[in-house]
C-alpha cells in the first residue's frame, strides 16, 4: 500500500514539474514582448497575435490527441508532447523576423496540447473524488510557479544576454521532464471510482456524449472568457508596467512574476482545499467556491487599473490579490469536469473544453486586447493633434492606449461569475446522472460475471 502511494504522489509531482514546463515555456512570450516588439517594429495586435499562434495549434490538436489519451498509454504522449515542445522553444530563438517566430510558436502549442488531456485523465484515475481537487491544484500549482519562474528568469536573461538566450535556457528542463514521463505507472482506468466501470463509456459518439452535459456546456463557456481574461494577462502585464509605470523590462518581469505567478499559488490551494470542504455539504460546492472567487477578483483588478503611474507597490499588491482569487478557477472547474464525465472520455472532454478556451479565450485573449490597445493608442495620438500614425508618432501614446485596453478584462470577469453560477445550477442533476450510469454499469457486469461463472460450472459438471 505504502509503495503504491508513494508511486501515486511520483506521478503526481512529475506532472506539475510538467505543468510548470509547459507554462514557463509558453509565458517566455510574455516576458519578452516588449523587447521583440521594438527590434522588429511591431504593433500591440502583431505582439498579441504571436501568442495567438500557440493557441491555434494547441487547440486543434488537442482534440485528436483527447481522444488518444482515452485509448493509448497516457504517459508515453506526455513524454513524447514535452519533449517536441520544449525543440521548438529552443527554435524559437534564433527566429530572424516575425513569421518565423510565428511558425515556431506554432509548433511549442503542438507539443503542449498533449499536457492537459492526458495529465488529467491521469489524475483522475489516480485521486477519488473526495480528493481530486486537491490533487489538480497540486498539478495546477505548476501554472502560476511555472509563469512566476519564466518572468523571474526570462526577464533577467534578456536583460543581461538579449531576448533570444531567454528561449534556449527554457529547453534543458524540458527534456527532464520528457524523460521523467516515462517512469510513471499508468493506472487502469475508473480505478479510483466507487464504481468499477474500466473503460465502458456510454454509447454514442464521445463528443455528442460530452456536449450533451448541460455543465459541460458552461464550463466550455466560461473556460473561453476565463482564458481570454488570463492571457490577456499574461501577454500584456509586463508591457504595461514598462510603458505605464515606467520600470525597465527585468523590474517589470519580477513585479509580474510577484502578481500573475506566486500570488497564483495560494489561489490554487485554498481553490481546492475550499472547494472540496463545500463540496462535502453540497453537490455544487465546487462551482459556487470558483463563481464567487472570479467575483471577488473584479473590484481589485479595477482598482489595480485605477492606480496612477509609478505605484508600484499598490498595483502589485491588487492586481495580485485579483490574480490569486481568479487562479481558484482551477482547482474547482476541472475537477468538476472529472465530476461530471466518466473516466474514458474525461481526455475528450478535456480536449474539447480546452479547445473552446484557446480557439475563443486564449487566441482572442492577447489579439483583442492588442487590437483594443492599437485603437485607443491611434484614438490618443488623434485627440493630441498628430496627424501621421505611424508606428514611431504613436510610440508616446501607447501606454495609455494599453490602458484603456486593460479594463476589458474586468468587464469580462462580471460575464464570466454569471456563467459559473448557471453551472451551479446543473451539476448536481448531472453529477446524480453521471452516479447512476455507473451503478448499472457495476451491476450489469457483476450479473454478465456471474451468469459466465455458473455457466462455467454447469459446463464442467457435464
Amino acid at each position: 500500500m505504502r509503495e503504491e502511494r508513494s508511486g501515486v504522489w511520483f506521478a503526481l509531482w512529475v506532472l506539475f514539474a510538467i505543468n510548470a514546463m509547459n507554462f514557463f515555456d509558453r509565458q517566455i512570450l510574455g516576458a519578452v514582448g516588449e523587447p521583440i516588439r521594438k527590434e522588429w517594429g511591431l504593433s500591440d495586435s502583431s505582439l498579441g497575435a504571436l501568442g495567438t499562434a500557440f493557441t491555434l495549434l494547441y487547440a486543434f490538436v488537442g482534440v485528436p490527441l483527447g481522444r488518444l489519451a482515452d485509448r493509448a498509454g497516457r504517459k508515453w504522449i506526455l513524454s513524447a508532447g514535452v519533449f517536441v515542445w520544449s525543440l521548438m522553444t529552443v527554435a524559437s530563438g534564433v527566429a530572424r523576423n516575425f513569421w518565423q517566430l510565428f511558425v515556431f510558436r506554432l509548433g511549442v502549442g503542438v507539443g503542449e496540447a498533449s499536457c492537459a488531456p492526458a495529465a488529467t485523465s491521469l489524475i483522475g484515475d489516480l485521486f477519488p473524488a473526495s480528493r481530486r481537487a486537491r490533487a489538480l491544484s497540486v498539478f495546477m500549482l505548476g501554472l502560476p510557479l511555472g509563469i512566476a519562474l519564466s518572468f523571474a528568469v526570462s526577464g533577467t536573461i534578456a536583460r543581461s544576454y538579449g531576448w533570444r538566450s531567454a528561449f534556449y535556457v527554457a529547453g534543458i528542463p524540458g527534456l527532464l521532464c520528457a524523460l521523467g514521463a516515462l517512469f510513471i505507472r499508468e493506472p487502469q482506468r475508473g480505478a479510483s471510482e466507487a464504481h468499477k466501470i474500466g473503460g465502458r463509456k456510454r454509447e454514442g459518439s464521445p463528443y455528442r456524449v460530452v456536449l450533451s452535459t448541460p455543465t459541460m456546456r458552461w464550463l466550455i463557456i466560461s473556460g473561453a472568457l476565463h482564458n481570454f481574461n488570463m492571457y490577456a494577462i499574461g501577454s500584456f502585464i509586463t508591457p504595461f508596467l514598462m510603458r505605464y509605470h515606467g520600470v525597465d523590462i527585468r523590474t517589470a518581469n519580477f513585479v509580474s512574476m510577484v502578481v500573475y505567478g506566486l500570488f497564483g499559488a495560494p489561489g490554487l490551494i485554498l481553490g481546492g482545499v475550499v472547494g472540496d470542504a463545500v463540496m462535502r455539504r453540497r453537490a455544487n460546492g465546487r462551482l459556487l467556491v470558483g463563481a464567487l472567487a472570479i467575483l471577488g477578483s473584479v473590484p481589485f483588478i479595477f482598482l489595480a487599473l485605477e492606480r496612477t503611474g509609478g505605484d508600484i507597490l499598490g498595483f502589485m499588491i491588487l492586481m495580485g490579490a485579483g490574480c490569486a482569487l481568479m487562479y481558484g478557477y482551477y482547482s474547482t472547474v476541472y475537477s468538476t469536469i472529472q465530476d461530471v464525465i466518466e473516466p474514458s472520455l474525461r481526455g475528450t472532454a478535456m480536449a474539447l473544453y480546452f479547445f473552446a478556451m484557446y480557439v475563443l479565450g486564449a487566441s482572442l485573449g492577447p489579439y483583442g486586447t492588442g487590437l483594443a490597445s492599437d485603437f485607443f493608442t491611434a484614438r490618443a495620438a488623434s485627440a493630441a493633434g498628430v496627424m501621421s500614425l505611424t508606428q514611431q508618432a504613436l510610440e508616446p501614446f501607447r501606454a495609455a492606449g494599453l490602458h484603456s485596453a486593460m479594463y476589458i478584462i474586468p468587464a469580462l470577469g462580471v460575464l464570466l461569475t454569471l456563467v459559473l453560477f448557471a453551472a451551479s445550477r446543473t451539476v448536481t442533476k448531472d453529477m446524480e446522472k453521471l452516479q447512476h450510469w455507473m451503478r448499472e454499469s457495476t451491476a450489469a457486469d457483476a450479473l454478465a460475471e456471474s451468469a459466465e461463472v455458473e455457466a462455467a460450472g454447469a459446463s464442467a459438471a457435464n
